[in-house]
């Protein structure tokens, strides 16, 4: 907690630094976040309000410190998805560019290069669906790694209605487009690019810390092990409302980096319904998501039947892919892995009550009958909460947030764990089971117009859904840089 004081401290006397240095020399900016664009533009050199070409960037690096908490079992018979019970710190770091140009009417092309470096808690196991920091990757390393997160085209076809000016950001361009519109886009990105938004609950490099904030926790969306993927998105904009459906590649095997290429064969596909409203004079909006996906993934009751059959078809003695148990006595998804099927159907919800609060509230059910292929080892979930900016004690660039995450299994998935099984992130031996909880508090404190610093703490029951171990106080700090 001292160190916590401190930070706030010196953020304080940075912010007041800066405020002094804004007072003497007041720069242009009529973007809040982005200061570059807006500069050239104030220099005769780019018109933000139409643009041909834009560039923006962020660094955000984040460490975090875990607690000793107490446990009635580690990693039994062998096993290997249990979160370490000692007290344990990790950290990530990325950068990213966003490069975009437009290559003739209606289009936008992106390039994306990124870098990570990551140390994750009991290297990303024994959480299922609130891990504790949203930035970590299951292919991350201490070693900074470079790749190309995105890098795609897309088409818009305008159909009329208004004339709608969009702002520009990373990925979009600023410029005027018509309300009812048809937009294509395909390449390498993430599906989160364009599916499930969400103001308050979303741009987590200033909000929460905790992935069950990013997305549904239960949303198993195609992709590396990084969160890309390829694919086709095609949105349908009629005034207020929105339809989105893409078809997209999953991994060639779960939780793992190379894409399987066979897209009439394995892929994820996903629909939302979109629609944009005013209530009681605040902006709002309601979406409704369903994904089905066919992938080569093993069903929970398929391995236990297995086992049960020959207890030779166990954790240890699989020569293909698996997650490395070292439980004789347990199934293992390995034996089992063929064409399946996975759906899931979740509700987004945004309102804006005043000028500085915002609540949103999310909630996911998927089928629950086989393993995660990309995402967190969650099959329902829900998480709400509320932020508020820091107009009323004058610190208008300031955000303050509390959220509530929930995640739950299957039958089927918890028959499994019971008996030894793990799965991409889970599996502690044997499951007391309980609904898996994690209650993420943060402040972001604004530093100057485009760093911020933020204290972020999470208090998490059950994890791995398990009662007899924890529960799990997780502290860290954040700072985040972008232009």
């Amino acid at each position: 907690m001292r160190c916590f004081v401190m930070f706030f401290l010196l953020c304080a006397w940075i912010a007041s630094l800066s405020v002094r240095a804004e007072v003497a020399e007041p720069a242009p900016r009529a973007d809040d976040q982005f200061d570059v664009m807006n500069w050239l533009t104030h220099q005769g050199l780019h018109n933000i309000k139409e643009e041909s070409w834009n560039a923006y960037g962020q660094f955000t690096y984040i460490v975090s410190a875990k607690s000793a908490f107490s446990a009635a079992y580690t990693n039994l018979n062998g096993s290997t998805n249990s979160l370490l019970p000692s007290a344990e710190r990790s950290y990530t770091g990325t950068a990213t560019l966003y490069l975009g140009a437009r290559l003739w009417p209606g289009s936008e092309a992106y390039v994306v290069p990124e870098l990570i470096a990551e140390e994750a808690l009991s290297d990303l196991k024994g959480l299922g669906s609130v891990i504790q920091n949203f930035e970590l990757q299951k292919s991350g390393a201490k070693d900074p790694r470079v790749y190309l997160s995105r890098a795609y085209v897309r088409q818009t076809f305008g159909f009329g209605g208004n004339r709608v000016q969009l702002e520009s950001d990373p990925m979009q361009l600023g410029g005027a487009v018509d309300s009812r519109r048809l937009v294509v886009t395909a390449g390498n990105f993430s599906i989160l690019d364009f599916f499930d938004k969400n103001t308050f609950s979303g741009d987590l490099r200033k909000q929460f810390n905790n992935m069950a904030f990013l997305t549904y926790a239960a949303y198993d969306f195609a992709a590396d092990a990084r969160g890309y993927t390829i694919g086709l998105v095609a949105e349908y904009y009629y005034d207020d409302w929105a339809v989105r459906a893409g078809h997209i590649l999953p991994p060639a095997d779960p939780n793992q980096l190379p894409l399987s290429f066979k897209p009439f064969t394995f892929y994820g596909d996903q629909v939302e319904l979109e629609h944009k409203h005013s209530l009681f004079g605040e902006p709002g909006a309601v979406r409704v998501l369903g994904y089905r996906n066919r992938e080569n993934i093993g069903s929970f009751n398929d391995a236990i039947n297995a086992y049960n059959s020959n207890n030779n078809l166990n954790a240890t003695t699989c020569l293909g892919f698996n997650y490395g148990s070292n439980n004789s006595t347990a199934p293992d998804l390995c034996w089992v892995r063929k064409p399946n099927i996975k759906m899931g159907i979740g509700l987004n919800f945004e309102q804006q009550v005043s000028d500085d609060i915002g609540l949103f509230f999310r909630g996911m059910y998927s089928d629950g009958r086989t393993e995660v292929d990309s995402y967190t080892s969650t099959d329902r979930s829900i998480s709400l909460g509320a932020l508020m900016k820091g107009t009323r004690w004058g610190r208008g660039r300031d955000t303050i947030g509390i959220g509530y995450a929930q995640g739950w299994l299957s039958n089927a998935h918890i028959a499994y764990l019971s008996v030894g099984g793990i799965d991409g992130f889970i599996g502690d031996g044997k499951i007391n089971y309980f609904p898996e909880i994690a209650i993420d508090l943060f402040y972001s404190f604004n530093v100057f117009t485009s760093l911020w610093f933020t204290a972020d703490y999470q208090h998490i029951e059950n994890p791995g859904y398990n009662a007899d171990r924890g529960p799990v106080d997780i502290y860290a700090v954040r700072g985040h840089f972008e232009f």
